[in-house]
């Protein structure tokens, strides 16, 4: 992938299922380069192949013009659940990484979040080793709510991972 040049202005958008191909192949990128950050395995979602997107579960990506980054979210579901959201499989190729599309990716989100009716709340886990995460996730107005020992495991370590949630109506 191309580095990008710091006067290229991104694109972030909904992936459709036109985007399926170049989605998979990302996603299956950041699985096997950081298997630590994701609590899917790389050989479980090889097996994986739709990408469908509604107000209630979505992907946005980041181009320069190549897909780089995502980022997606689903909605709870049930009545007394409605009301919370998931954040899941935030990524940026290395390559391209310190030039704020994380940052882009997650504002995106936040933004798209805050227009769904009476979704009031988001979450999601951070391994508690990423600081780089963790620190995007706070400044952007994310904060602790507790932390998950053992989370993850990945062979015959463990990774703890630490829970966020942003109120949406404050």
């Amino acid at each position: 992938m191309p580095p990008v040049h710091a006067s290229a202005q991104p694109v972030i958008r909904v992936l459709s299922k036109t985007d399926a191909g170049a989605f998979w192949q990302l996603r299956l990128r950041a699985l096997r380069e950081e298997p630590e950050s994701f609590a899917m395995a790389f050989e479980e979602a090889r097996m994986l192949g739709t990408l469908d997107s509604s107000s209630d579960s979505f992907v946005l990506g980041a181009f320069t013009p190549a897909l780089c980054g995502m980022v997606g979210f689903f909605r709870r579901q049930g009545i007394k659940n409605r009301h919370k959201g998931t954040v899941w499989g935030m990524y940026v190729a290395p390559e391209v990484r310190g030039q704020g599309l994380a940052r882009s990716l997650m504002s995106a989100l936040i933004s798209r979040a805050q227009g769904l009716l009476d979704l009031e709340q988001l979450v999601l886990e951070v391994v508690t080793t990423n600081e780089a995460a963790r620190r995007l996730y706070r400044s952007l107005g994310f904060v602790s709510y507790g932390l998950e020992r053992r989370a993850l495991r990945i062979g015959d370590r463990y990774l703890d991972e630490e829970l966020l949630s942003l109120d949406l109506k404050s």
